[in-house]
């Protein structure tokens, strides 16, 4: 029997072991807590890293707009879109998807309200994103972006083509269905993730693969043949040249340093970034991984060969000799010497990491002259970026010299120092596109595999391609 001095101890202690009890058991909790917290943290940081990946915020920012909430100009062959709202604003935004309507967005470009989006959003790549990253883009978009109540601005298309039922029967002829995460057939697993990286998240192929008569990419991968990271058409007046390996106008004489270099960076040696590929500098590949862009370059580099190109041939040093004397002779040589010559030399040279060669430039040597015509008429930036915190401007000469005088500069500077780029730019061509920002039409004479190809022409002087508005020298601040 206990004594009542026991049972009291007895009690004191019972009491003091349900405190001890309750306060480890709020500790549990809060540790639990604290570590979901931790995780739902972690998980949407890495997605912040998949919308850089993916470069979410350059379309779906309009220029001087707010991040994420859409208004961004995109020109079409059918007339004019504008990107889409994605911040979680419930009324304008996303806000209201669910994780399944936003991978039904996402991977098959069906909106929540059934409705199919328009193919300038790159969802046949995305098709590609794994369900890990997925899951990762939807907690940042829903607890890392800050809502935005812009409503959306519809786009100007003219009936019937506005109708979007059509577009479903275009997702069924013209996106495949493609496996998610890494390509198992790729035994080097850094190649598989660069493989990833390029045909998923990056959607390089939106603009470095020429599209068909339906505006699809001819190729998603590199099973679609030589077609594939060929080149594309003129992208708001910017030619987005091949990823291959041909070394004229592709990626033939450049290392995986280089290529890494150029995505860090926006500039190396030999070739400096402007137009749109500075906004995928600037907003999105100078962000990634050091071991992602290192993926990316090897998996460029270990593509299969395809044909030489044609456009570049050996300098025989007349180019050099003709300036020395003053250019007498040729009117696009004169141009040059007492306007281009300054910052890109006699020899075509340019100065490393701040005006890029001209001499074997791809983006000279591509069969479109629309981005040498373009950056003449109306200049470039190339854009700061965290590694090279300087930005550097070419002016444009528009309003300096003549469209002829610029014509003939175009043609002299594709020409020169061994360069062999087939067509001649007129002063008709330079008046439109400084007049009505057309691109200049190679359909008369363009050969190679980003024109007069398989299924039927893609007609560069219509713009066969979607064509997003370019921040980069006009809204710095984002």
């Amino acid at each position: 029997m206990l004594t009542g001095s026991t049972r009291d101890r007895l009690v004191c202690n019972m009491k003091q072991g349900w405190k001890y009890a309750a306060v480890i058991g709020l500790m549990a909790v809060s540790f639990g807590a604290a570590h979901a917290q931790d995780a739902d943290e972690a998980l949407i940081k890495k997605g912040e890293y998949i919308s850089r990946l993916s470069d979410c915020v350059a379309c779906h920012t309009a220029l001087h707009g707010q991040a994420f909430a859409g208004g961004l100009e995109i020109k079409s062959p059918i007339g004019t879109i504008y990107s889409t709202n994605i911040t979680p604003d419930p009324t304008y935004g996303i806000g209201k998807y669910t994780l399944q309507d936003f991978t039904k967005a996402v991977r098959q470009g069906i909106r929540k309200d059934g409705s199919t989006v328009y193919p300038a959003m790159p969802y046949p790549e995305f098709a590609r994103l794994s369900d890990e990253d997925i899951s990762a883009l939807y907690a940042y978009f829903m607890h890392g972006v800050k809502p935005v109540a812009r409503q959306n601005k519809q786009p100007d298309i003219s009936w019937p083509l506005s109708m979007r039922w059509p577009l479903s029967i275009w997702r069924s002829m013209f996106v495949p269905s493609v496996p998610k995460g890494n390509d198992p057939s790729i035994q080097d697993p850094e190649i598989a993730r660069g493989e990833y990286l390029v045909n998923g998240p990056g959607h390089c192929g939106e603009c470095h693969t020429p599209r068909g008569f339906g505006m699809q990419v001819k190729a998603y991968d590199a099973k679609g043949g030589p077609v594939y990271l060929s080149g594309g058409a003129p992208i708001d007046n910017w030619i987005a040249p091949s990823l291959r390996s041909n070394s004229d106008t592709g990626l033939g004489r450049w290392s995986e340093d280089d290529i890494f270099f150029f995505l860090k960076t926006g500039r190396i040696d030999h070739s400096a970034v402007f137009g749109g590929m500075a906004d995928v500098v600037a907003y999105s590949t100078q962000h990634w991984t050091d071991d992602d862009l290192r993926a990316t370059a090897k998996y460029l580099k270990s593509m299969p060969a395809v044909p030489e190109g044609k456009n570049l041939g050996q300098d025989d040093g007349q180019t050099v000799a003709l300036l020395e004397k003053g250019g007498q002779g040729n009117a696009g040589a004169e141009v040059y010497l007492h306007n281009c010559a300054i910052c890109h030399m006699n020899d075509g040279s340019g100065v490393n990491r701040m005006f890029p060669p001209l001499a074997g430039n791809p983006v000279v040597l591509t069969d479109n002259p629309t981005s040498l015509a373009n950056v003449v008429a109306f200049g470039g930036i190339l854009p700061p970026t965290n590694w090279a915190p300087s930005a550097v401007a070419m002016p444009g000469f528009k309003d300096h010299l003549s469209d002829q005088q610029m014509a003939d500069v175009v043609n002299f500077m594709r020409k020169a120092w061994g360069n062999n780029a087939p067509g001649t730019v007129s002063a008709s061509d330079i008046s439109k596109l400084r007049t009505t920002g057309a691109p200049v039409s190679t359909a008369g004479w363009n050969t190679s595999s980003q024109g007069w190809m398989a299924y039927v022409p893609q007609p560069y002087g219509h713009g066969w391609t979607f064509s997003p508005q370019t921040h980069s020298g006009v809204d710095n601040a984002q």
